[in-house]
């Protein structure tokens, strides 16, 4: 599966129906069905032994769902409102294009808010709530947008995957599609340990699928695998820039979720210096991702986060650069077969 096809699939939190079965099917393919699975808590979990009996086990993560919105109600003039799932930035919504639902059913919409022309000066200094917008999918009434739009309805950015740019990608959802795209490429590595691929669930909503996940699988090593924030535009300090496209795969040694074992982190960097892989150190402390269960699960796991950097995280527009695409993949792949 190429990246456009994954990242261009439907897959909020909680609704990551589409993804899973594509992914799924790609595992089978792949590795055969007695080797994949998908749990209660809706991650694909694919496995496969190593060449070496006495090797760690090792699972590698990445999560299949996305930030978007959810059909709260309908108005009775067959305007959607709608909540947020995950962090969405309301200043980043109002006249975006989005699809609701997901696939025969799925319908276009738009998010709206109260024309400009009809703002005071006084609403013009403030950015509009989620709890102030709407979708707006040409429903003349309460029914017939309740007819299209039941209340729980998933809603995701309508963003086509575009190349533009020196090896710029533009799409919605790299955050994390991009991970789970290297990690069904890393289903032919030729690894030597024990490995365990987890492609998770609801992410953004608190790292709820890979709780199950590590509990099931109880590994030696978790990776984490990200797309996580570059902050890297405007005359921002390098220091303040969390991490930067174009200069390789980014190895933290802490976020939100985790404290990453300095033996692990060492060993990344030098395994990437050792290949020649380019990477750099993510320069911030903040969010969590999937490596926090893995590392509390059962009897504990040392656990590393490599993410590719994306500007414009968590919006309908998110942008990467393909070489850290390529600097993601090839130090997880350098790893396992090590």
């Amino acid at each position: 599966m190429d990246l456009k096809t994954i990242c261009e699939l439907p897959g909020i939190s909680g609704r990551e129906e589409p993804v899973r079965k594509a992914i799924y099917t790609e595992c089978v393919v792949k590795l055969g069905e007695e080797n994949v699975m998908i749990d209660r808590a809706g991650n694909v979990i694919a496995h496969k032994a190593g060449k070496k009996a006495d090797a760690p086990r090792v699972m590698i993560a990445a999560h299949m769902d996305e930030v978007g919105l959810m059909v709260v109600s309908a108005a009775e003039d067959g305007l959607l409102r709608v909540c947020a799932i995950g962090g969405v930035d309301p200043r980043v919504l109002v006249s975006k294009r989005v699809k609701v639902g997901y696939g025969e059913n799925q319908i276009d919409g738009v998010i709206g808010a109260m024309a400009i022309h009809q703002q005071t000066a006084e609403d013009r200094k403030h950015v509009l709530p989620i709890s102030q917008l709407y979708v707006d999918i040409g429903a003349k009434d309460k029914a017939e947008a309740e007819a299209k739009a039941p209340m729980g309805t998933p809603i995701v950015f309508d963003t086509p995957y575009t190349e533009f740019g020196e090896n710029k990608v533009l799409v919605k959802a790299l955050d994390d599609r991009v991970a789970c795209y290297n990690m069904l490429r890393l289903l032919d590595c030729d690894a030597n340990c024990d490995t365990w691929f987890a492609f998770t669930s609801q992410e953004e909503v608190g790292c709820r699928g890979s709780e199950a996940a590590a509990f099931r699988i109880n590994p030696d090593i978790g990776i984490a695998l990200e797309g996580t924030s570059a902050n890297d535009t405007g005359n921002l300090p390098e220091c303040q820039q969390v991490c930067a496209q174009g200069k390789g795969v980014a190895i933290s040694f802490m976020d939100k979720a985790t404290i990453a074992q300095p033996e692990m982190f060492r060993e990344m960097i030098a395994l990437a210096q050792e290949k020649g892989i380019p990477h750099q150190v993510k320069m911030a402390v903040a969010g969590g991702n999937d490596s926090g269960p893995m590392q509390r699960a059962h009897t504990g796991a040392k656990t590393c986060v490599l993410s590719v950097p994306c500007r414009y995280i968590h919006s309908p527009s998110t942008i990467c650069d393909l070489y850290d695409v390529e600097a993601q993949y090839q130090l997880v792949k350098a790893f396992l077969e090590k």
